[in-house]
């Protein structure tokens, strides 16, 4: 690890374009571990994060180090995001316009345990708060606690989101991707998390 000083940059909108190849190679990095076990390409994640850049209230935090980039963690209103997103809470009454959606947060492991997870949350929650938005959400997916894969030392982040203030919500969608060993894409369980300022969930 450099002993460079960690940078944290925070973009928004169309400024986010010219990170977009960091975030995806960042991305595919970090979610082929457990409990995604993400077999990515680059094109797809290209395309995918593109959306960030065509929403003005969208925003990036990115850490760097030194001029690499290490963690990244971005969101945006649940309205521009993709359908399967939006599905879940229209079908359980939700208005998505009350809610910003916090998407990923990728930091590479050597990064980790140094108060960078907490600093993505700040830096999403008051963006939304700034932009009046209710609700903020994100989904994580759902593994059994007996997956083949699952490091002997592995342990979920449910701790943590909740000292966040979040609450494992009922909302559930399916998500497909390709994961490690697979030779095509298969569906997975996302369980959403949610954290609202004048409703309890």
């Amino acid at each position: 690890m450099s002993s460079h000083l960690l940078r944290t940059d925070v973009v928004m909108g169309q400024n986010i374009e010219k990170y977009l190849n960091d975030l995806a190679k960042l991305r595919i990095e970090v979610f082929k571990d457990y409990p995604y076990l993400y077999d990515g390409n680059l094109d797809y994640e290209s395309n995918y994060l593109a959306k960030y850049c065509k929403d003005r209230k969208s925003i990036a935090v990115i850490v760097k180090d030194g001029d690499r980039i290490v963690g990244a963690s971005t969101a945006m209103p649940l309205s521009s995001e993709h359908e399967e997103f939006k599905l879940p809470f229209k079908n359980s009454g939700i208005d998505i316009n009350d809610v910003y959606y916090l998407a990923e947060s990728v930091l590479l492991p050597e990064y980790r345990g140094r108060g960078l997870g907490h600093r993505f949350f700040d830096f999403r929650e008051s963006h939304a708060s700034a932009l009046r938005f209710s609700i903020t959400a994100f989904c994580a997916v759902e593994r059994p606690t007996d997956h083949p894969s699952a490091p002997a030392d592995y342990s979920p982040l449910d701790e943590f989101w909740k000292s966040r203030g979040y609450r494992k919500s009922p909302l559930t969608s399916e998500f497909k991707w390709k994961e490690i060993g697979e030779s095509e894409e298969s569906p997975k369980t996302m369980r959403f998390w949610l954290k609202s300022t004048n409703k309890d969930f």
